[in-house]
């Protein structure tokens, strides 16, 4: 990817899944990076790992629903690297519930992780991002985000919101040379649907929606975020990038091949 070496990134949500795959491939395009996340123990051993490899790499402990935490991690970056060119919110958590179930302090907390972290670091990184003359931001947000899903009200809501905030920034900070766009995310091997996908029944369900035929992979969406941020996308502004192997494009419709010939 061009213009990736040397940059510096934030990545939240860092030890596991697509954060951990999104740090990997930043090492390999020699990203400086500060990777954040509240589990330690993964979260410095992953630092370690890609220091060792050669590539720059520092952990920082990070609750990103929590505003002053967010600023203390942005400054760090800056104070170690000098600069901030790219933020990569990726940190979430999920929850099921139709409305009239769902505790409010439930939904207040995937509020927190899922929505307010996007617009904490955002808000801290934006201004350093202008003293570095630009930059690029990925939020992950979802196909969940698209369209609605049985039962997850709260989850739907919130990576709705990080789609049209997404935008929203595009259009505030482009004349900044300032990107911001998201990666929506079909279904996905990480620890945040482990419970689903380790059931062969609801796998295969989901295998079925897949025009691919497979589940993807948390470095399918880190390839999509390195292009992201780069300046192979450097024209690319308020993009909520589509990455489920096909599953959305379905109109709902039941298959033809059932009653028609394939000829």
């Amino acid at each position: 990817m061009r213009g990736l070496k040397d940059k510096v990134a934030i990545v939240t949500g860092a030890s596991s899944g697509i954060g951990r795959a999104t740090v990997l491939r930043f090492a390999e395009e020699g990203v400086r990076q500060l990777i954040a996340d509240i589990n330690d123990d993964a979260g410095e051993k992953l630092a370690a790992d890609v220091a060792a490899s050669g590539a720059e790499c520092i952990y920082f402990h990070c609750n990103v629903a929590d505003d002053n935490e967010v600023k203390a991690m942005v400054d760090k970056a800056v104070e170690h690297y000098g600069e901030l060119n790219i933020l990569f919110n990726n940190a979430g958590t999920g929850t099921y519930g139709k409305t009239p179930d769902l505790d409010p302090t439930e939904w207040r907390r995937l509020m927190d992780v899922c929505l307010d972290s996007v617009y904490y670091g955002c808000r801290h990184a934006i201004p350093e991002m202008r003293k570095a003359g630009g930059g690029a931001i990925v939020n992950t947000a979802s196909v969940s985000g698209l369209f609605g899903d049985y039962g997850l009200t709260a989850y739907n809501a919130a990576k709705g919101a990080v789609v049209n905030y997404t935008r929203s920034m595009a259009l505030d900070h482009g004349r900044e040379n300032i990107r911001v766009n998201a990666v929506c995310p079909g279904v996905i091997e990480t620890g945040l649907t482990g419970g689903i996908l380790d059931h062969e029944s609801q796998r295969e369900k989901f295998l079925e929606v897949v025009p691919m035929r497979r589940i993807g992979m948390p470095e399918d969406i880190a390839s999509a975020v390195a292009f992201l941020a780069s300046d192979d996308a450097s024209f690319v502004n308020g993009e909520n990038l589509v990455v489920d192997g096909g599953q959305t494009i379905d109109t709902g419709q039941p298959s033809y091949s059932t009653f028609l010939s394939d000829d």
